[in-house]
């Protein structure tokens, strides 16, 4: 086998309880994506919403195994992935230059466990007053989860450590550079998702095919108190489940959080994924409440690749629009926008190759502390390189 196999073979161990539901046990857009080099899928299922991306991923690492042990047992090796970026974003004008590297480790440990950790490395550059050029300010390192998981069985995997929290779906799904379709933040992700949008504790997840025509999927967590920066959280206990319809490529579902500190207030939100299967569009949207605050973004991405003409050019486009609004709530969170909020945003991306892509947008907020513009353009790109040989090969 070449390398291309070798990889999504060695991730096929942490996925083989979606073989049941393309949803169990999946965690991260940039850990589903992998199948794209084993199963032969196009760069669009990467970056589509996580049901059709993990169906397809299921589809391409059963018909993998199955050819790998008609010949021979091979051995899963480590995976270094993960995305790279150099993001501009113009505020009144002035310009930031955001350059930022995000490394993603996965280590299967035998046919059931999985180490996985993921970092990002990011600085500022801007101008200095009374100076020439731009200069960047100091490297930030952060940890931003390292977990064990142990793939009980074909409907729950357990995992323990520092892990994202499962509160909505952008910081899960959504979040690396690479597959989000904006460069800017939602307004409510701070909500449920903790300090350091992580969790310090346990998890169980997973997902069963509860009916012949949907599927259901589900995360339950506890978080522990740590004031050790910048690997912080907040004590918490959660879950989030979500039903999914393969016919009509749709997912709902709702999350539900209890502070055990402080206030030991609750967090509550809901989310929907939907693409029509007529039409290459992808439309997210979440709503989150809080006593820090509440809100909701709704964002719709249309790929061209329906245009008649200059079919090369517009295939590789991506046309994108968000609406969004924030609510303060009565117990001011330093996380979340200390007014109320309203945003519109509207981009376009460009996809050069498998994990190249180029985007911009424009959007215009409107709150009491006023009005103002905001621009992003944005390079990012993916990347995947095996860690290891088969040991089949």
């Amino acid at each position: 086998m070449d390398w291309r196999q070798r990889s999504a073979f060695a991730w096929c161990t942490y996925v083989r309880i979606t073989r049941t539901n393309p949803f169990a046990g999946s965690r991260s857009w940039d850990r589903v994506a992998l199948f794209r080099l084993g199963g032969g899928i196009s760069w669009r299922a990467c970056v589509r919403p996580l049901a059709i991306a993990c169906l397809f991923a299921v589809l391409s690492a059963s018909h993998l195994e199955a050819q790998t042990q008609s010949d021979e047992e091979v051995t899963p090796v480590p995976l270094l992935t993960g995305s790279s970026g150099f993001i501009t974003t113009f505020n009144g004008g002035q310009p930031d230059f955001h350059p930022i590297v995000t490394p993603l480790v996965l280590v299967p440990i035998g046919q059931r466990w999985l180490f996985e950790t993921r970092a990002t490395f990011e600085t500022d550059l801007a101008q200095v007053p009374g100076r020439n050029g731009y200069h960047g300010g100091p490297l930030q390192k952060e940890v931003e989860y390292a977990q064990v998981d142990f793939i009980a069985n074909s409907y729950m995997t357990v995992t323990v450590g520092r892990f994202l929290t499962p509160f909505g779906i952008f910081n899960e799904r959504l979040y690396p550079v690479w597959i989000r379709n904006l460069q800017t933040d939602p307004l409510i992700l701070p909500i449920g998702i903790g300090p350091s949008n992580a969790s310090t504790g346990a998890m169980i997840r997973g997902g069963f095919k509860a009916h012949p025509k949907f599927n259901i999927n589900y995360a339950a967590y506890f978080s522990a108190l740590s004031t050790v920066t910048p690997v912080n959280s907040d004590r918490f206990a959660g879950g989030r489940a979500g039903i999914f319809i393969p016919s009509a490529r749709l997912e709902i579902g709702g999350s539900f959080q209890h502070g055990l500190q402080d206030a030991r207030s609750n967090a509550f939100g809901f989310h929907a994924l939907w693409q029509p299967p007529a039409l290459p569009l992808d439309i997210r949207s979440e709503y989150a409440r809080s006593l820090a605050g509440s809100g909701y973004w709704l964002e719709g991405a249309y790929r061209l690749t329906q245009v008649p003409f200059h079919q090369n050019e517009f295939r590789r486009t991506q046309v994108v629009a968000r609406m969004q609004q924030y609510f303060v709530g009565a117990n001011v969170n330093d996380a979340l926008q200390p007014v109320n909020i309203r945003l519109f945003e509207f981009g376009l991306n460009y996809y050069f190759i498998d994990g190249l892509k180029a985007s911009t947008n424009y959007g215009r907020r409107f709150s009491t502390a006023g009005n103002g513009n905001v621009w992003t353009m944005a390079l990012t790109y993916r990347f995947l390189v095996p860690l290891g040989h088969s040991g089949g090969e």
